[in-house]
């Protein structure tokens, strides 16, 4: 079960956060300012924040800008998610991912279902990698991003989340995640050796023959 460990320290992201959307501007948009109160809370930094209309070209543009930033570890996205004709995110998206972060989209509809049934299955909530960056997109509303960024996008950008992060990816110097197998190894060397605590708990009775023979010498 992920876990958080003090050993390591937490290291702070540079983080871009992107709103889609045809009639948001910085005032009205709650779910953006929502995502910079949480990135900013967290630790890390904002990057760079931009509001874009909901067009393929538009969003494609502002997130491969990024992507070839050396000052972006992670993008954030809300908004054009769901089925509708001005939903474009994922289309916007996909070609420009290296690899897909399936598990992300499936945690994502698997916790909205708690709240709202099978309307969940209307999510196209979906991540990837994209040069070593990582990129979340999520729903456009407060509550969507709430829960994306509580119980999902936050844990993984935390470098002391354990077993597995991705800020070990996104940044170099940091140390990679560690595999279960790893982890119960270390476990192990920490444990003491069962023979050994048995062979602490035997008394020696070599020294107490010895000392019953003198003691019966003495007697003589």
């Amino acid at each position: 079960m992920g876990h958080v460990t003090q050993n390591t320290p937490f290291n702070a992201l540079n983080i871009a956060l992107l709103t889609v959307s045809d009639t948001r501007e910085l005032s009205s948009d709650e779910s953006g300012n929502l995502l910079q109160q949480r990135i900013e809370s967290a630790g890390h930094q904002l990057a760079e924040r931009q509001i874009v209309k909901d067009d393929i070209y538009q969003i494609r543009a502002v997130v491969s800008h990024w992507i070839a930033s050396e000052q972006v570890h992670a993008i954030v996205i809300t908004g054009g998610t769901g089925f509708g004709d001005r939903d474009n995110t994922p289309e916007a998206l996909s070609p420009l991912f290296d690899k897909l972060v399936e598990g992300y989209g499936e945690l994502f509809r698997q916790l909205s279902f708690n709240s709202i049934g099978t309307s969940s299955m209307q999510s196209r909530a979906l991540a990837g990698i994209a040069n070593k960056k990582v990129v979340f997109a999520m729903p456009g509303s407060p509550r969507a991003c709430a829960l994306a960024w509580d119980e999902l996008i936050q844990p993984q950008l935390d470098a002391r989340q354990r077993p597995c992060n991705f800020v070990a990816m996104v940044v170099s110097q940091t140390s990679s995640c560690q595999s279960r197998s790893s982890q119960e190894a270390i476990k192990k060397q920490s444990e003491p050796n069962n023979s050994q605590i048995i062979a602490k708990q035997q008394p020696d009775t070599r020294l107490s023959g010895t000392v019953a023979v003198k003691s019966a010498r003495k007697l003589i």
